[in-house]
């Protein structure tokens, strides 16, 4: 058979369909439709994560921005002699016998006359309940500030009491009427009382230091919880977990990117340090239980063991950043060093590690960050402990002293039945965010100071 036979007698070729470029075809129109579809579901998830986002965002400053805020009664306080000072002597030592019981019974006399001074009463309020409205941590302030000067006896001092933590909800609307006639710890006549004092200048809310400052508190005193020894315990681990992490992670990154031989033991590490990133961060806490205070006998709850702890988790993350930013410096570069001369220690410290500093520090911030938000091996080495000490200086041994930190401290607070630690655990979620903000803001800094072109 010829090819002649395939054609008609005319002998020429059938004409084929020809269509332009221009025009959409089924399948074009199928296929630009597939596009338009796969645009709209990633617009679709885009917002779907930044509303979520949002809410999560506006929820905790919903609820954590008042816990920087604080319900305070000024009014003058008459230090009486017959209560904080007995013999009349200003001897320290005697002087230091006097309860906070005595305290409170100064505060509450004071804070009745100065309502009857300015003509403020409410009928059927009695002097117990006014005095109920000093928080409890006034009297141990009032003692310290007399031990600390003792001419202070005798005289009459303006003295700013933080109100108890129901007035200071129900100055903030988190405490009602309603909700007073069912409470214990306030009463109806207790915010009329309230209400009466802010009138008169005298209960006034403003920000409050010592929620940043002050130490945790009980829970008969939540308004004056504060974030102090959570925030220099957190200091303390992640000043020491990047003292740990960065020449050893970095060291381990050059050796095993730049003078291992490739063999099976170099590849059986590689896959062990993978397979670490991805270990529960608990499991890290109870090989930290186990070595460092069950074997080593270093002390619970202490910083040192939380910045060992949180070293192992955070290495393979920074080895492997680090690997990956050595990784990224051309060969050429390489070349080049050991083509003048250079050797090969030379090579990796004068040309590939400044090119790679950019990507190992930002990796190394961001693992810090990452490891500033572990809670569950903070909490097996007991840094859950409830601490009212404030560390002692690094220099001083404070790396061994109890202490706790901040996700600990916001775990601590939301664990708690009393509506003024929830608040408290919002506003240090809100501090803990801040952190985590000013480190990502340092990494990006960081890159652009040392980033190099070739």
């Amino acid at each position: 058979m010829t090819d002649i036979s395939q054609f008609p007698a005319s002998g020429a070729p059938p004409a084929r369909a020809t269509s332009s470029l221009m025009a959409n075809t089924p399948r074009t129109l199928r296929r630009n439709a597939a596009e338009k579809r796969f645009r709209l579901y990633g617009l679709i998830a885009v917002s779907i994560a930044l509303t979520t986002l949002a809410i999560m965002l506006f929820t905790i400053f919903r609820d954590g921005s008042s816990a920087f805020v604080q319900a305070k009664i000024v009014f003058p306080v008459a230090i009486d002699a017959a209560v904080v000072d007995k013999a009349g002597t200003r001897d320290l030592a005697e002087m230091s016998k006097v309860t906070t019981v005595g305290y409170g019974r100064v505060l509450g006399a004071s804070l009745v006359q100065h309502l009857t001074d300015r003509n403020i009463v409410v009928d059927g309020s009695t002097e117990k309940e006014i005095a109920d409205m000093i928080s409890k941590d006034a009297p141990a302030r009032l003692r310290d500030m007399v031990l600390a000067d003792p001419s202070l006896v005798g005289q009459t001092i303006s003295f700013e009491a933080f109100a108890t933590g129901r007035i200071d909800g129900y100055l903030k609307g988190r405490v009602d009427r309603e909700i007073a006639a069912r409470d214990s710890n306030v009463s109806v006549l207790q915010l009329d009382l309230a209400d009466a004092m802010v009138d008169a200048g005298i209960l006034k809310s403003s920000f409050n230091w010592r929620f940043i400052t002050a130490p945790d508190a009980s829970d008969l005193r939540p308004e004056a919880a504060g974030l102090g020894v959570a925030l220099l315990g957190t200091l303390y681990m992640m000043v020491l977990v990047f003292i740990f992490t960065l020449p050893l992670g970095v060291g381990a990154s050059i050796y095993l990117e730049e003078f291992a031989p490739k063999n099976w033991f170099t590849d059986l590490v590689e896959v062990n340090i993978s397979n670490l990133a991805a270990v529960p961060s608990i499991v890290y806490g109870i090989l930290g239980l186990a070595v460092f205070i069950n074997f080593a006998g270093l002390p619970s709850s202490a910083p040192l063991v939380g910045a060992l702890v949180l070293t192992l988790m955070t290495l393979p993350t920074i080895i492997i950043a680090t690997r990956s930013a050595i990784r990224a410096v051309p060969p050429s570069i390489r070349d080049a060093a050991l083509g003048v001369g250079a050797s090969k220690m030379q090579m990796v410290f004068h040309h590939v590690l400044p090119l790679a500093a950019p990507g190992i520090l930002t990796g190394t911030i961001l693992g810090l960050a990452s490891a500033l938000g572990e809670t569950g091996p903070l909490l097996l080495i007991g840094m859950v402990a409830f601490v009212t000490n404030y560390p002692a200086s690094p220099f001083d041994g404070g790396v061994m002293d109890p202490a706790t930190a901040l996700p600990v401290q916001v775990y601590s607070w939301a664990s708690r039945s009393d509506p003024a630690f929830i608040e408290r655990s919002s506003g240090a979620i809100i501090v803990l965010l801040a952190f985590l903000v000013v480190m990502n803001v340092a990494a990006i800094l960081l890159r652009r100071r040392f980033e190099r072109r070739w």
